[in-house]
């Protein structure tokens, strides 16, 4: 996955308590596992007046002008600001990988539901968590201020608004290594790969029938 240094993206406000995970991706979409495809559909209920089903062409859909990210001020947007509990519902990874697809590459919230919160690390997004109240000041600016950027800085662990005010945020160690470097789970056992290939090796040597296969 790609590593996450620093960051200055548009910011789409979305001032909602308790998003779930079947409004970020309907269930109907999560036929497939191959992680990719999954941006177009993202919000599908509420970004289209059409209901959305698996394969069907955004361009013949009718989108909802009212919705954020269907706003041309907010097209591009790469940072989404919301409200408590964001990512609540299923415990579907579809969610994550929807909103990195897209292109959002950061959430800011007062709160996560736990089993979201753990797969945006796992798929490369950075859920952040700062006081309800600052939350609360960056969604009304974003949503006044034409063109508001957010600049987050992983290693300083800190986000700047285009004042240059500077929100602080908690980050665990590892949660944070493997952002910086751009490791999922299977980059980081690749990390060892000369260890696990000199191991099969000397399994190999020391039990030769192990490389037979069943017909």
């Amino acid at each position: 996955m790609d590593a996450f240094r620093i960051h200055r993206g548009l910011v789409a406000p979305m001032a909602r308590d308790n998003v779930d995970t079947d409004a970020i991706i309907p269930k109907q979409f999560l036929k497939s596992i191959a992680r990719t495809g999954f941006g177009e559909n993202l919000f599908d209920a509420w970004r289209y007046l059409d209901h959305g089903e698996p394969g069907m062409d955004p361009r013949s859909r009718r989108p909802n002008p009212d919705f954020v990210l269907n706003q041309s001020r907010y097209r591009g947007a790469s940072v989404l600001v919301a409200g408590k509990n964001f990512g609540c519902g299923s415990s579907r990874e579809h969610a994550p990988w929807a909103l990195s697809q897209y292109g959002f590459r950061a959430i800011v919230a007062p709160s996560y539901a736990d089993i979201f919160y753990n797969n945006c690390f796992k798929n490369g997004l950075l859920p952040i968590v700062l006081p309800e109240a600052e939350v609360a000041r960056l969604l009304h600016d974003a949503a006044i201020a034409s063109g508001y950027a957010l600049t987050i800085d992983l290693e300083r662990q800190v986000v700047l608004d285009p004042a240059g005010r500077a929100s602080p945020f908690d980050m665990e160690p590892f949660r944070k290594y493997c952002l910086l470097n751009g490791f999922d789970d299977i980059g980081l056992t690749l990390r060892h790969s000369e260890r696990i290939r000199a191991f099969e090796a000397e399994r190999l040597v020391k039990r030769p029938w192990l490389a037979n296969t069943i017909a």
